[in-house]
């Protein structure tokens, strides 16, 4: 019988002109048959805490921050992995491959994907609603995965607030971004991002090796 895995994906920074340097597009996996598990085992450390609502990145202060450390523990302690595709804006050159910036979306989730995807297994990808044009995205992201051949199960929107491990990819992914915009102004976060580099023994500035699956890194040379 078949695997089936659950690919929880965010976007940091992704609108091609919003005057930041990094494009991040990542996601959080898990097995199929651990995903309520995950989801239970964070509400359990949400409520902890007295929180019943979601936790996401732009929200982390000093008041929050033993409950944020807590679920990066609990994210490097289990099987659950991250992967993240790093863009630099300023490579951006549309034009030269005549590509719109959807286009480049698209065959950037293809480089987050792919690789990682194989044919004997199946796969749930869901991801987070962003604005009013993620369901066009999804669209558009599944004719380009399918034309290239790479079919998954089930691919839609979901709002973060419905995913406990939704919510834990944009607490990674947010710290990616902070960090590589050299941002430091709140102290919880910059703590955050000093625990998720003590866990992955990784400085989060470069590619991991292609072998790294609970942690993996690709900075993307568009040159």
């Amino acid at each position: 019988m078949s695997k089936t895995f659950n690919f929880y994906c965010d976007e940091s920074c992704h609108l091609e002109h919003d005057e930041t340097p990094f494009m991040l597009i990542a996601y959080v996996s898990s097995a199929y048959n651990q995903v309520r598990m995950h989801h239970e085992n964070i509400r359990k450390i949400k409520e902890k805490y007295n929180l019943h609502t979601e936790v996401k990145w732009s929200s982390l202060s000093k008041s929050s921050y033993p409950l944020y450390s807590e679920l990066i523990d609990y994210f490097f302690a289990t099987d659950l992995q991250y992967r993240a595709i790093v863009i630099d804006k300023s490579q951006l050159k549309h034009e030269d491959f005549n590509q719109s910036h959807d286009d480049f979306y698209y065959k950037m989730y293809f480089q987050l994907l792919s690789k990682k995807i194989l044919h004997d297994c199946n796969y749930n990808i869901y991801l987070d609603i962003k604005d009013t044009r993620s369901a066009k995205k999804v669209n558009g992201l599944r004719n380009f995965l399918n034309s290239n051949f790479v079919a998954v199960r089930n691919l839609q929107n979901i709002r973060s607030h419905e995913s406990e491990l939704m919510q834990l990819s944009d607490i990674i992914t947010g710290a990616l971004g902070y960090h590589l915009r050299g941002l430091n102004k709140v102290i919880a976060k910059t703590r955050i991002i000093e625990k998720i580099q003590s866990h992955s023994k990784l400085p989060l500035t470069s590619s991991t090796a292609k072998d790294s699956h609970k942690f993996n890194l690709f900075f993307i040379d568009l040159k």
